[in-house]
């Protein structure tokens, strides 16, 4: 058993009326958070054109083989959350794992990543949303763009707020619309490159664009560092686990079925992608990542072209909303356990919600947002790409953490070896080492957008490494401030909980 409660979610809060709303939603709810929270849509608009400029006709196997590290992470999430149902997800299971200064900097990455891309998601579903409509002038005019990118944050923020069940709703509607419109899309490519009719130069889809290794190593090492983005974000289904009914299993499988339903959506519209379009014109047009979809969408839909820009606004959108969720519920868990100022831990009386650090998490991001588009214009990509680093960061630790906690049952059978530990351990050294990957690419400034250099490093990178030095920075200094979070032990995991006599 436990040898304290400090890891007990809600355990520090003053009161059980000061604690989210229990059984608020269902396992499909989370589904379709953990789905929306990747953004499918928009991911796919972001990375096809540079997938395919590295690996051609293999984008669809780099998709797969991508997929791998994500589904053994989900695993680690999953048996995480049915030892500790906390909203703090990796914060808080590292911390029981392998103490507080490793939780701690966990949290903040999972924060600091919400801050980087609320405000990108939020131009891109303005954007797509003024192309849609025909409004093409306004999608290209700076101003009027993020006037309204601020304002869908504050929205989807007080949707947020106002409780988690109008949340669930709200995405349910917009991932069947998403959903919808993509499998359209895919089916109308295809149909036309077997009909003959392509305007882009089709090609035959294959089976052997399933091979990862077809373009080679080095390709498959740039591929697999943009195919790990689009599979970021499903883990927002377990950040509601004090919210989801069965809290115990329901959120972790959650996760584990979003991967799964991602894969399938990703491979299915790759190869519709690639397929039309042929590689050339992708490879040509990399660069033009949001410009690239609209194309596409005019050349296989015509007239219909809007169907699949309303894809990728709603896309954008929802995840402006989603990305909220578990940067907010990382920051109260890290504030109740008095790792970060208390008012963060606040509660909204009547919608049972984190108010307070939800519209902190917001403010934060729209600063960032407009700050960066003052530098320049290729500074908020800039941003986004630094984005790799902290997810392959904070994953990796979950999956080292979940063999740690484990440590004295993974002998016990085959299932806890492999699933429990070894599986999580594999999924955390392939993150590492794509770490260890961007860290090396973005050192090169002739690699990032423009080709800019700050301080002899490309942009991408020293943003990374100033979010890494704030955060150590900010942590000694609440250590030094307010050590009580830093006195916690580590937990032992109950053991009937590994064997299933538990739920």
């Amino acid at each position: 058993m436990d040898d304290g409660d400090h890891g007990a979610p809600g355990s520090t809060l003053p009161d059980a009326d000061a604690s989210l709303k229990a059984n608020a939603i269902g396992f499909l709810d989370a589904l379709v958070i953990g789905l929306n929270s990747t953004s499918p849509a928009y991911s796919l608009a972001a990375v096809i054109g540079p997938i395919v400029a590295l690996v051609g006709v293999y984008a669809p196997g780099v998709m797969l083989a991508s997929f791998v590290p994500m589904l053994l992470i989900a695993a680690a999430f999953y048996y995480l959350n049915k030892v500790d149902q906390d909203c703090g997800t990796t914060f808080s299971w590292v911390t029981r794992a392998m103490g507080p200064w490793a939780g701690w900097l966990g949290g903040w990455a999972i924060t600091m990543t919400g801050v980087l891309v609320i405000g990108s998601l939020a131009d891109v579903a303005v954007h797509f949303g003024l192309l849609a409509a025909g409004l093409d002038g306004l999608a290209a005019n700076q101003l009027v763009r993020q006037g309204l990118s601020v304002l869908v944050i504050l929205a989807m923020t007080a949707v947020c707020v106002i409780g988690t069940e109008m949340s669930a709703r709200l995405q349910d509607v917009l991932i069947l619309a998403q959903v919808f419109f993509l499998l359209a899309f895919a089916v109308v490519a295809l149909y036309r490159v077997y009909a003959g009719t392509s305007t882009l130069g089709g090609i035959p889809p294959s089976l052997s664009w399933l091979n990862p290794f077809g373009a080679g190593g080095a390709a498959l090492t740039g591929g697999l560092l943009l195919g790990v983005f689009i599979y970021w974000g499903w883990e927002s289904a377990v950040n509601l686990t004090e919210e989801v009914e069965d809290s115990a299993t329901a959120p972790g499988k959650a996760g584990i079925w979003s991967t799964i339903v991602l894969l399938v959506t990703y491979l299915s519209v790759g190869y519709a992608v690639v397929a039309y379009a042929g590689t050339q014109f992708l490879a040509e047009n990399a660069g033009e990542e949001e410009a690239l979809f609209a194309v596409l969408a005019h050349e296989v839909m015509g007239g219909w072209d809007w169907m699949v820009l309303l894809a990728v606004c709603t896309s954008a959108l929802a995840s402006t909303q989603t990305t909220i969720i578990p940067a907010s519920r990382t920051a109260l868990s890290m504030a109740r356990r008095h790792a970060l100022p208390h008012h963060l831990a606040h509660i909204h009386p009547r919608f049972r919600t984190p108010d307070v650090s939800t519209w902190w998490v917001a403010a934060i991001a729209i600063a960032w947002y407009l700050a960066v588009n003052q530098i320049s214009e290729n500074a908020l990509l800039d941003s986004l790409t630094a984005l790799s680093l902290l997810i392959a960061f904070y994953y990796a630790l979950t999956g080292v953490a979940c063999a740690v906690y484990y440590r004295r049952h993974l002998l016990e059978s085959a299932h806890n070896f492999l699933l429990i530990g070894l599986g999580p351990l594999v999924g955390a050294g392939l993150l590492t080492w794509l770490l260890v990957e961007s860290v090396g690419d973005m050192s090169n400034p002739a690699n990032s957008a423009g080709g800019i250099s700050w301080f002899g490093l490309g942009p991408p990178l020293v943003i990374g490494i100033g979010i890494a030095v704030a955060g150590f920075l900010l942590m000694c200094f609440w250590r030094i401030r307010d050590g009580r979070f830093w006195q916690e032990r580590r937990s032992v995991v109950d053991p009937a909980l590994v064997r299933g006599r538990k739920s």
